[in-house]
């Protein structure tokens, strides 16, 4: 099975999807708004490194490498990249993914366009994980470049900074399995995150949002100073509404624009997306148990009502563990919660 739509029971499988997809899937089969897309199981990942035999060339070339210095592994890492970029896939593999690549298609329209996002068996775990350590790749067109993107996911196991947080885990970066989401690009109005908690005091009975125009690359990165919200879990009234500088937009993966002074000087969502999206918040919360830290984006395609995407929804880990939030020393602002967020929850 080397390709799981996210409706497939099987797309509930960790070892097959990985965490990112599994997230993904759950939120499709619990009817929440998700855009729709595959994933390629590691099953794929397995099958590619054996009748490559890129798995013993990667063996060979770490025995040799030093973990602590940094040059070793950077050069490891284009030598990997380029073990992936070269050849094609299996007969086999290629095939499924062009298949279910145009199962997409016939829904979303010809030639559509995908992000192309990585999906390792220890991403989105609770606790320690390598979330956000491995790659994504928005914009992709047609199987050629589906496929090339497919495999530089695959590849980004292999980076310097992922090898040597794996082996400073006790794991062997071979043993990474690696599965890759394949989903339709939503064509972003606005984008950013969610906890279901104060990812500043820890208080569960807030959900805070931060989100500005175009792709979330600029939220989670903090290239920018996003626009903020407060609502309160109960009742979801609007509690706290901070205007964000939101200097520049990712208008998709690669092509940043500057923002206008007048788009700047409003909110890049509307009150009603803000409880929308909190709604949705506190229904994850319900469906996982626990706080959740979520990515969404507004889609310019679809109509007011049904163009608020969820992208990702992993466990909050900053907060988690903790007995009295309120005693805890707080953190900062929220750009730094979101960083810490990530860094326990990944090492992104």
């Amino acid at each position: 099975m080397f390709t799981i739509p996210f409706a497939d029971k099987a797309s509930l499988d960790a070892r097959l999807v990985g965490g990112k997809a599994l997230g993904l899937a759950q939120m499709a089969q619990a009817g929440l708004p998700v855009a729709p897309g595959f994933t390629v199981s590691t099953a794929a990942y397995h099958q590619h490194l054996e009748d490559s035999g890129i798995r013993t060339r990667i063996v060979d070339l770490l025995a040799g490498v030093d973990h602590e210095k940094i040059e070793g592994l950077e050069a490891a890492e284009m030598q990997i990249r380029a073990m992936f970029d070269e050849g094609d896939f299996p007969p086999a593999i290629r095939a499924e993914i062009a298949r279910a690549y145009d199962a997409l298609c016939a829904v979303c329209g010809p030639d559509v366009s995908v992000a192309v996002r990585s999906s390792a068996t220890a991403e989105d775990a609770e606790g320690a994980s390598f979330a956000g350590e491995y790659d994504t790749f928005v914009g992709m067109r047609g199987i050629d470049e589906v496929a090339l993107y497919v495999r530089r996911c695959w590849a980004s196991a292999y980076t310097a900074r992922s090898m040597s947080y794996a082996w400073k885990n006790g794991i062997q970066p071979t043993e990474v399995e690696m599965a890759v989401v394949v989903q339709k690009t939503v064509n972003a109005r606005a984008a950013g995150v969610m906890f279901t908690l104060s990812p500043l005091t820890g208080d569960r009975s807030r959900i805070a949002i931060e989100a500005a125009y175009g792709l979330g690359l600029s939220v989670v990165g903090g290239e920018v100073t996003p626009d903020r919200f407060v609502v309160n879990k109960i009742g979801l009234g609007l509690v706290e509404k901070v205007l964000g500088e939101k200097a520049i937009e990712y208008v998709d993966g690669a092509t940043v624009a500057d923002v206008s002074p007048d788009r700047r000087a409003l909110f890049c969502l509307t009150d009603d997306e803000v409880t929308a999206l909190a709604k949705l918040g506190k229904a994850l919360e319900r469906q996982h148990g626990h706080p959740v830290d979520i990515e969404f984006a507004i889609d310019r395609d679809l109509p007011s009502g049904s163009n608020l995407i969820l992208l990702q929804c992993r466990p909050e880990t900053y907060w988690s563990g903790r007995h009295a939030a309120a005693s805890a020393a707080p953190i900062l602002d929220a750009a730094q919660a979101v960083l810490a967020n990530t860094l326990r929850s990944a090492k992104a």
